[in-house]
């Protein structure tokens, strides 16, 4: 039997909590200022998309005036398009909840990733290290030269760098996150109590001691990145923020070389100069730093950078891909009859999908899966098509029997008068009495539909006119334990 669904039935939004035009789903990575999570758009014209929604903690919601910046910066982000960069689609404050609203990119994090290679004890490949640090710096790049309606730059600093903010795609494609976020953040804990707060260990001397905000700032971030990458551990560690900011400040920076002999020299030139301690040594733009790793190395491609993502996380990403799949079944608002079900107008108003093969439709207490339907459903059905086709093939036969006195319906006619034996026939020698012709009793009405049969041989008559009973058919019924007669079907 064809499977029945009700239009309307969603069984993934039960989990999801819908603030405004977006139901949102279950948590997929947290961080000191948000959680982030799988999200649905959900238009008003039956269009919706996947989305990530990045929700900033409760106190952060609260706080008028970081509300207000980051509003701004997040908007000013939203102007970024290119593909190394994580597209901000929307910004919702609304309901005490503020968040960012991007696209949804089936990928892992950079920190994650780098994390897995560690648990091996495996080292990260320099083509791949290469592919990913200009990935980043494509993105910072398109950042830095960002513009507005105008075309005047909008001076677009991400100032939080750093692998957690970093996403490599099954694609292959490296992406930068966060533009908006990070500089509402840097701006908020600057102002409010005069401490640095963030990730030490990829924040330039130049800004800690309050510097510029320049692209430098960015371009220093990512060859921190790069560093670690190639040399399998941290530039700056230390057992506190207090060690930490030390070593950024007054700590030799060695060549990754020293701890890679994979890293060839123009690579390690290059690293180095963008950790220059002094802004103007830097590269002037993040391209340019881009230029110096491409012409240093071969970096992978696309392809290679997208196979590594998935021989480490593969599992976590078709785990990940299975609720973004039952989500994006099961959340439209008003879904459409599938191809080949029609829809059934209810008593109460509502509308069932019915599927042509199957015949039925259910009711709003069947909305269970199939394998927990009782099937009594089932047995209603059958016994009411074998009742239908016992009735039609009884009213086939009566056709061929001799007129009955009007009868209305089968259930008007005594089967027992009808198969009564008949008067003894009249001598041979008497003129045989022509029949009377029959006369069809009127089709009753039903409701159920005509069932076709296979016309039998008319049953051998009496002299009289009436049929010969066969053996076993007198009378042609039996009386059930609930009084009601069952007709033998061999009998009629």
């Amino acid at each position: 039997m064809g499977l029945v669904r009700f239009a309307g039935v969603n069984t993934a939004a039960a989990s999801s909590h819908v603030i405004g035009r977006y139901a949102i789903y279950d948590e997929i990575a947290s961080g000191g200022m948000a959680t982030v999570h799988l999200g649905r758009l959900q238009g008003s014209v039956g269009f919706s998309r996947t989305v990530a929604i990045k929700r900033l903690h409760a106190h952060l919601a609260k706080d008028t005036e970081f509300v207000k910046m980051f509003l701004d910066e997040a908007r000013v982000a939203a102007r970024i398009r290119h593909r190394n960069v994580v597209p901000t689609l929307d910004v919702v404050n609304a309901d005490g909840q503020l968040f960012l609203v991007m696209e949804y990119v089936q990928g892992e994090s950079l920190a994650r990733l780098v994390r897995m290679v560690r648990q091996r004890g495996e080292r990260i490949a320099v083509a791949i290290a290469g592919a990913i640090t200009v990935g980043i710096l494509q993105g910072l790049h398109a950042a830095h030269e960002a513009t507005s309606d105008s075309g005047e730059k909008l001076g677009i600093v991400h100032r939080d760098v750093s692998p957690q903010n970093v996403m490599i795609g099954r694609d292959g494609v490296a992406r930068v996150l966060d533009f908006g976020v990070a500089k509402a953040s840097g701006r908020l804990q600057t102002t409010r109590d005069g401490q640095l707060k963030g990730k030490l260990g990829y924040l330039p001397p130049d800004f800690i001691r309050g510097g510029p905000v320049t692209r430098a700032i960015d371009v220093y971030a990512a060859s921190v990145v790069l560093w670690e990458l190639l040399a399998g551990q941290r530039l700056f560690s230390g057992e506190n923020d207090a060690s930490v900011l030390e070593r950024v400040l007054f700590g030799e920076v060695v060549p990754p070389s020293r701890l890679n002999a994979h890293v060839p020299r123009a690579l390690d030139d290059a690293v180095l100069r963008g950790l220059s301690r002094d802004p103007a040594q830097r590269f002037p733009s993040a391209r340019e730093m881009a230029r110096a790793i491409e012409g240093a190395i071969p970096i992978a491609t696309s392809s290679d950078l997208g196979e590594w993502v998935e021989g480490l996380a593969g599992a976590t990403l078709d785990e990940r891909q299975r609720k973004v799949t039952e989500i994006e079944t099961g959340s439209d608002v008003h879904p459409r009859p599938q191809l080949g079900e029609i829809v059934v107008s209810m008593p109460d108003g509502s509308a069932a999908a019915q599927d042509p093969a199957d015949g039925t439709d259910a009711s709003a207490s069947e909305l269970r899966p199939r394998s927990e339907r009782t099937p009594w459903s089932r047995r209603a059905v059958v016994a009411g098509l074998v009742a239908s086709a016992v009735l039609g093939v009884f009213l086939l036969a009566r056709r061929h029997g001799p007129a009955a006195p009007s009868p209305t319906s089968a259930e008007s006619v005594d089967p027992a008068a009808v198969l009564a034996p008949a008067p003894p026939a009249p001598p041979a020698s008497a003129p045989a009495t022509p029949a009377a012709p029959a006369v069809e009793p009127p089709a009753p009405p039903s409701a159920t539909p005509v069932v076709s049969a296979v016309t039998k041989p008319a049953p051998a008559r009496r002299p009289g006119g009436g049929p010969r009973p066969k053996a076993g058919c007198a009378p042609p019924y039996t009386i059930g334990p609930d009084g009601v007669k069952q007709y033998k079907l061999e009998c009629l």
